[in-house]
This record gives C-alpha cells, sequence and structure tokens, in this order.
C-alpha cells in the first residue's frame, strides 16, 4: 500500500489562514534585511507567505501588516510586483 504524501501548510500573514504551501506566494528576508519575492519557495531567508486572494493581496498593498510581519522594509518594486499579481489572480 502507497503511503499518502503530506502536503505542507502554511499560513497567510494577512488573513491567518492556513493554505497548501504551494498556493501561497512566498517572500523572503535575508540576513541583511531585504524582503524579496521567492517564487521558487527556495531562497535563504526568513519566509513569509501570502494566499492569492483579491481581499488579502489588496490589505497587505494597502496597510503596513506585510512590513510588520516581516519586520522590515518592503521595497516599492516589491509592492509593484504583488500588485501586478493581484490582477492577474483568478
Amino acid at each position: 500500500m502507497p503511503a499518502v504524501k503530506r502536503v505542507p501548510m502554511r499560513m497567510c500573514a494577512i488573513c491567518r489562514q492556513q493554505y497548501p504551501k504551494r498556493s501561497l506566494i512566498r517572500l523572503t528576508k535575508t540576513a541583511d534585511g531585504l524582503v524579496s519575492l521567492d517564487d521558487t519557495g527556495k531562497k535563504p531567508g526568513r519566509g513569509l507567505y501570502v494566499c492569492r486572494s483579491e481581499e488579502c493581496l489588496s490589505l497587505a498593498l494597502k496597510g503596513r501588516r506585510l512590513e510588520k510581519a516581516a519586520g522590515a522594509a518592503i521595497g516599492s518594486e516589491v509592492l509593484a510586483e504583488l500588485s501586478e499579481r493581484a490582477k492577474h489572480e483568478p
């Protein structure tokens, strides 16, 4: 009998709900305090996840919730990329 593979779950930093890791957008904070998008899911650094719902992405862009969760300032280019993803997500 084949073993059932466990799906890793992560929490959205905005809505605080659990989702499968692959369905979330990952941001990483490096040791020098830079926050960047991580499309591969393998960049070194502290991971921060945001779900792909329009509500969460708009809340993440509107307030400073992401910066508070990351513990660092997030650059305008990263926020611009997140807003582009918010427009193109189903």
